[in-house]
């Protein structure tokens, strides 16, 4: 028994360094040559071959959404290649539904071009642009979230719906050896095209945050791209129901900010869900737009407040707030952002109120 153990142990470690060499000996003997990628049978673009789709693209100033810069552990940056991709890799499928998978979709980070491919991405990914923009303003909004506040220095204004999301780029620090991007919602208006304002909330570790959190300083230059997303404003007269909690506040307050530009009537209600009163914030420019829009209802509720907060809004977790205070959905549309958990949680709360599946929207933060 012993001796078959040891034979299986030697066979694992080979095959390891078999592994290990090949991949070495791709990355640094393989010579794939120039390689053409047709994109959307209009676009080609000439590229060194044995690099991930991914980065050719963004040198080509073509960005694809991806949050994990390119390690595949987020799933955003889903193309579809018509050809030359190779086989699915299993760093891709479970990123990939089964019609994904049979319609070619391919993560970009994970298909390596190494012959001439032939792709297709949303038409809307060629008016992202990349911008330098310079820090104004950080601030604390409550223990963990900071305010961001980014002026666009070239070009000078970007063009953007309230909703969508951009791409901050981290560069080296102690954290990680080679930039990186990470997504982020913004929270600003649409009409304030010079500025872009991001709520970040601190994670221990997380590349992103805690550069922002610890290192970030006003006057600093940090490089974006964008805009992405569709999490925007249904152009209907439909009662309109948010749900956020944290730096889900970011994206709904966007939307928010239209509405109050556009003096849009519909009525809307919106739900946020903090832990204790400290993780509360915004809440005085919440009411102010319930003055500016008479249809508008800001409902904070606190899932553990603080014998110290004294609180006399609602408690307990958002879902039961939204259970006890929405009776008939059946004609409204739903804009939810925050955790995966708690837009899980809430989708057949809504449901169970007749809210057909078609009219919740969300935008989940991992």
């Amino acid at each position: 028994m012993m001796e078959l153990l040891i034979a299986v142990g030697v066979m694992c470690a080979i095959n390891t360094v078999l592994a290990i060499l090949l991949v070495i000996a791709d990355a640094t003997i393989a010579n794939y040559g120039d390689c053409t990628v047709t994109i959307n049978d209009s676009k080609k673009v000439t590229v060194q071959g044995g690099r991930s789709l991914l980065s050719v693209l963004k040198d080509q100033q073509i960005f694809i959404p991806s949050s994990c810069g390119g390690r595949g552990s987020c799933g955003l940056c889903k193309v579809t290649v018509l050809e030359g991709a190779g086989a699915l890799l299993p760093t891709e499928s479970p990123w990939l539904t089964p019609e994904e998978q049979k319609a070619n979709v391919r993560l970009s980070c994970q298909v390596k071009v190494k012959r001439d491919l032939r792709i297709r991405i949303p038409e809307a990914l060629f008016s992202v642009k990349q911008y330098r923009t310079q820090v104004v303003g950080l601030s604390d909004l409550t223990h963990d979230i900071k305010e961001v506040r980014l002026k666009l220095v070239e070009p000078p204004a970007i063009t953007f719906t309230a909703g969508q999301y951009i791409q901050i780029e981290v560069p080296p620090y102690e954290l990680t050896d080679e930039p990186i991007y990470r997504a982020y919602s913004v929270s600003s208006g649409p009409s304030e095209a010079g500025e872009v304002e991001l709520e970040i909330r601190y994670v221990p570790n997380g590349i992103c945050t805690t550069y922002v959190h610890k290192h970030l300083k006003v006057g600093d230059t940090v490089t974006l791209n964008g805009p992405y997303g569709e999490f925007g404003l249904r152009p209907t007269n439909s009662e309109i129901i948010c749900i956020a909690g944290g730096s889900g506040m970011a994206p709904i307050k966007s939307l928010l900010l239209e509405m109050e530009r556009t003096r849009n009537p519909r009525p809307c209600r919106y739900f946020f869900g903090a832990k204790s009163k400290r993780d509360l914030f915004m809440v005085d420019r919440m009411r102010e737009l319930e003055h500016s829009l008479p249809n508008f209802r800001f409902i904070p509720a606190l899932s553990a407040p603080e014998p110290g907060d004294n609180w006399d809004g609602e408690t307990g977790l958002i879902t039961d707030v939204v259970n006890r205070q929405v009776q008939d959905a059946s004609g409204a549309e739903a804009y939810l952002c925050g955790s995966p958990l708690m837009i899980d949680a809430c989708i057949p709360v809504l449901r169970s109120k007749g809210m057909p599946e078609a009219n919740i929207f969300f935008d989940k933060f991992s």
